[in-house]
């Protein structure tokens, strides 16, 4: 298995960020390896699919390259590059571009796992790859990137509870398949048999994304290092659960929505963030469940967090499917 040795500092400044470039990454991945685990996720692909094998279509060398750098067990590191701070698309787009041909050409060969076809080989990788990126990022991304932010910043939200209630094995226990504290200042990074990192003095931040992908990626000389994974809430709608049409002519969409995700304890900025409500609208709607039994709330370290009572769950049984 891969693991990190992770001091205490390392772990106590580890934070959570957001990428716009890994949100983009994930999804030009999920579309390369195109395999749907619910029919949310076929629909998506049914849909985008077309446009993307349209683009592939006038771009051979962009063909060549989206699976062989991202289709197989490694990404290629070029195209993964770790986040050195806040930044935009552009921004974190530029690092992709202004890698070297020479690098580009080495690191898909080590992901591709041979020597590159003529395709490759005569192309100037780090353009192709920007554009075929920014492509990603204007027609299927930016369009719907405050929904997908919003799904992101709940996800972060919900960790940083779980850090304050379990410490990092609790907020580290549901992330990768193979991504696991083992105790003994090690984090098992993958399952794979790969080579212990030391990460002493290092940066390390954890970004969600909404496809279901996830990838490690490191910059060495600059002691930065990054865990890419796939967020609790979904990119497509399919896990996540729907207030029904009974529950919502009786208490008001908006209000059942927020009763059906009180699942589980939640913050009202979580509530914020999965909703896409304002926090003054959301605080209404937590009052009236409060009020009439449906909702109740704990306190948990700072924060406040609000979860489904057993007459709401009853509710919630006695509508019609």
């Amino acid at each position: 298995m891969g693991w990190w040795q992770v001091n205490a500092d390392t772990l106590a400044a580890g934070r959570f960020v957001v990428s716009e470039l890994a949100e983009v990454t994930a999804t030009l991945q999920f579309l390369v390896r195109g395999t749907a685990a619910n029919p949310a996720e076929r629909a998506w692909l049914d849909t985008h699919g077309p446009a993307y094998r349209e683009r592939l279509a006038g771009d051979p060398a962009a063909a060549r390259l989206a699976p062989a750098g991202l289709g197989g067990h490694w990404n290629a590191d070029f195209l993964t590059p770790t986040p050195s701070g806040p930044g935009t698309f552009a921004q974190e787009l530029d690092r992709v571009r202004q890698t070297s041909v020479e690098e580009a050409r080495a690191d898909l060969e080590v992901s591709g796992g041979g020597p590159l076809p003529a395709a490759l080989r005569d192309a100037d990788l780090p353009r192709c790859a920007a554009d075929l990126l920014e492509w990603v990022w204007e027609h299927l991304v930016r369009p719907d990137w405050p929904r997908r932010r919003r799904i992101i910043e709940a996800d972060i939200v919900a960790r940083a509870g779980q850090l304050s209630r379990g410490g990092w094995a609790g907020a580290l226990e549901s992330l990768n398949p193979g991504v696991r504290w083992l105790g003994g200042s090690r984090l098992q990074v993958n399952p794979r048999d790969y080579p212990p990192r030391e990460l002493d003095d290092a940066t390390l931040v954890f970004i969600p994304v909404t496809p279901r992908q996830g990838w490690v990626s490191w910059d060495a000389a600059a002691q930065r290092y990054a865990i890419v994974y796939a967020c609790s809430g979904a990119l497509f709608d399919a896990g996540r659960p729907v207030a029904p049409d009974s529950l919502g002519r009786l208490l008001g969409p908006a209000r059942a929505g927020v009763l059906v995700l009180l699942d589980r304890p939640r913050s009202t900025t979580e509530l914020v963030a999965l909703t896409g409500q304002g926090l003054g609208s959301v605080g209404r709607h937590v009052k009236v469940l409060l009020d009439a039994g449906l909702a109740g709330r704990r306190r948990s370290g700072r924060s406040v967090l609000y979860f489904r009572t057993e007459a709401g769950d009853v509710l919630l049984r006695a509508q019609p499917g």
